[in-house]
């Protein structure tokens, strides 16, 4: 079981909430098909804090379980920078009635760092719904944990939650690299962190609230009708204490955002 490594800073980033986009309309979802067939691929370049980078993921193999047939993803060389393609690398995906379900290891890429290690071992998530309106929880309960972690000696207790939503549907929807694709629906993937800590203050303990409820990854897909992910806007924010923020030294707040363009595809 993987585990998302985070790091001693409280540099934020994970799932996407930024669009360029044209005549937006509700329309038809039934012939809208998602491309889970062995062989299909995708490229996408993925710019994040000034440095370009390319992932190249495609779908490698297939697997049985529970009578369900699952859809493997790898990347090349086994290697991922991009959320979305991250998100994918070594997992298993299978559609049904117009949903995509995730099992494996949620995963952030080497540049997306939380301070913290967040078990996101999925279990038929879905992560994205066709037939869903515009922010609709697609999961009955969201995935959830409390992990314990001490860093500069403070003790910390995290608790998070993670649920995907229903997105916008686009006739036609131009990507920020200015290409047009017709017929896409987004979805967003929410990451939700609390943390608190303990300290003693004239032998008294305390505890304080040193990251109040707040999302720090929003990742948003944009999905077109027989291509699969277009485009993906990934922005991870935090807002700190400043008291915590002195003791661990690391800012009050911080933002990052990333951006994955598809450059070329083979589906069938």
């Amino acid at each position: 079981m993987k585990k998302l490594n985070l790091y001693t800073t409280l540099f934020v980033s994970f799932i996407l909430l930024s669009c360029s986009s044209d005549n937006e309309n509700v329309g038809d979802s039934s012939n809208f098909s998602t491309p889970l067939n062995l062989g299909n691929y995708w490229t996408y370049d993925v710019e994040s804090q000034g440095n370009i980078t390319r992932d190249s993921l495609f779908i490698d193999s297939e697997t049985i379980i529970n009578n369900n047939t699952y859809k493997i993803f790898k990347t090349r060389d086994d290697v991922a920078t991009g959320f979305y393609s991250s998100a994918l690398r070594n997992n298993k995906v299978r559609e049904n009635n117009g949903k995509l379900l995730l099992t494996g290891d949620l995963a952030i890429a080497a540049n997306q760092t939380l301070p913290i290690t967040l078990d996101l071992t999925l279990n038929d998530f879905i992560i994205f719904d066709k037939n869903a309106s515009n922010n609709q929880a697609l999961n009955a309960n969201p995935r959830t944990g409390t992990i314990n972690e001490t860093i500069n000696s403070y003790p910390l207790s995290i608790n998070y939650s993670l649920q995907t939503f229903g997105g916008e549907n686009f006739t036609t929807f131009t990507s920020p690299d200015g290409t047009v694709y017709s017929d896409v629906k987004s979805t967003k993937i929410k990451l939700n962190v609390n943390i608190t800590t303990q300290i003693t203050v004239l032998g008294a303990t305390q505890t304080i609230t040193a990251l109040a409820p707040q999302d720090v990854l929003i990742a948003t897909l944009y999905i077109a009708n027989g291509i699969g992910v277009v485009y993906t806007n990934t922005v991870t924010t935090y807002s700190i204490s400043s008291f915590i923020a002195n003791e661990l030294s690391v800012p009050e707040t911080d933002t990052q955002t990333q951006d994955e363009f598809l450059d070329t595809y083979s589906v069938n």
